[in-house]
């Protein structure tokens, strides 16, 4: 077609034209199989930079689009990733969302947010609909979702691939993301001890979250190694939330100064924020009467006055490893991808103030 006949054709018809460009046209033209092309639009790193740039240019000069819902039907599942949750802070929520949407970023698939409550008695039966109705390209589960057996092997039987988020391995290396919880509330119980306090309390995350058990464990063998017990009327259970920080702690502070602690490790940064809270209408100064350590490094932890000292676990980086293992092609390992959290000392903890 010459460019005069060209620029008769109304500009819809031209526009049709282009739209019957299909995936085997551009395999054809770019001399690859039909699984090369795919994996260029997926962005997956299974393809040479040379092959990459051809397909996309060849892409590009026929303004090829692929249709999602054929793409769907194709592979018998939606583009949809769910981040399925019931953490109850919502900073860590937020951050494992960015993450993923880091991965996501540039490609065909969306992200759909499912949050849950596992005590519900119907929350399998619940599970098992969601899955169903939204015929899931995978599903990422953090904490404690993740520790749902269960839950596992509802989305196995409806061939939904998952990725587990945990401070200990639950499933094979494909499907997991380690934590390694324990350390670093080791790593914080030796900055506490390292300043001298001897009358630390600990406000622990929910019974039914594994990682409050692994942070409880970690905290306490970092206190062993300087001859330090944890006394567990000092351990009190919270939910992971402000509120219950400042209860738990209310109720520490309330102690008479003999059996006061003189520094607190909270389970989470949500409930050390609570602990400031109790600290300060108790008329406590932080940290000059009491220090305190949260986990996870959110960003109110530097926000705050003073700057908390906390754990810093990645969370954003997590959530982008969690949507890689789903929607990129990785080779068998024999171990998870881990992270490994970090102690991060601001001024919210101090030597202890010798009376």
């Amino acid at each position: 077609m010459t460019k005069e006949k060209q620029a008769r054709v109304p500009r819809r018809h031209r526009a049709r034209d282009k739209a019957k460009v299909t995936i085997n046209d551009i395999a054809r033209l770019a001399n690859v199989s039909k699984k090369t092309v795919s994996r260029v639009i997926n962005d997956s790193p299974l393809v040479r930079d040379e092959t990459r740039q051809k397909v996309k240019l060849i892409i590009s000069e026929h303004g090829f689009a692929p249709d999602p819902q054929a793409r769907a039907l194709a592979f018998r599942r939606s583009f949809l990733i769910a981040l399925i949750y019931d953490n109850p802070s919502p900073q860590y929520v937020v951050n494992m969302q960015r993450g993923i949407l880091d991965t996501l970023e540039g490609t065909s698939f969306q992200l759909i947010v499912r949050p849950c409550d596992r005590s519900d008695p119907h929350f399998h039966a619940s599970m098992r609909s969601f899955i169903e109705q939204q015929n899931l390209f995978g599903a990422i589960l953090p904490p404690s979702v993740s520790e749902d057996q269960r839950l596992a092997e509802i989305l196995t039987a409806a061939g939904c691939p998952y990725v587990r988020i945990a401070s200990v391995v639950l499933d094979e290396p494909r499907s997991m993301i380690k934590t390694h919880d324990s350390e670093g509330a080791a790593a914080a119980a030796r900055h506490i001890a390292t300043l001298g306090h001897t009358r630390i309390a600990h406000i622990r995350g929910p019974s039914t979250f594994r990682s409050s058990h692994e942070r409880l464990r970690g905290f306490e063998e970092g206190l062993a190694e300087f001859g330090l017990t944890l006394d567990p009327k000092l351990v009190l259970e919270g939910g992971y939330t402000f509120e219950s920080g400042v209860a738990c702690a209310g109720q520490l502070l309330e102690r008479p100064p003999n059996a006061r602690p003189t520094a607190v490790f909270a389970g989470n940064d949500e409930m050390a924020v609570g602990v400031y809270q109790a600290a300060r209408r108790a008329g406590f100064g932080v940290p000059e009467d009491l220090s305190i350590v949260g986990f996870d490094d959110t960003p109110m932890a530097s926000r705050i006055w003073p700057p908390l000292t906390t754990v810093r676990l990645p969370i954003r980086d997590m959530g982008k490893a969690a949507a890689s293992l789903l929607v990129h092609e990785h080779g068998e390992s024999s171990s998870p991808v881990s992270f490994t959290p970090e102690i991060i000392v601001r001024q919210s903890t101090a030597p202890l103030a010798r009376k």
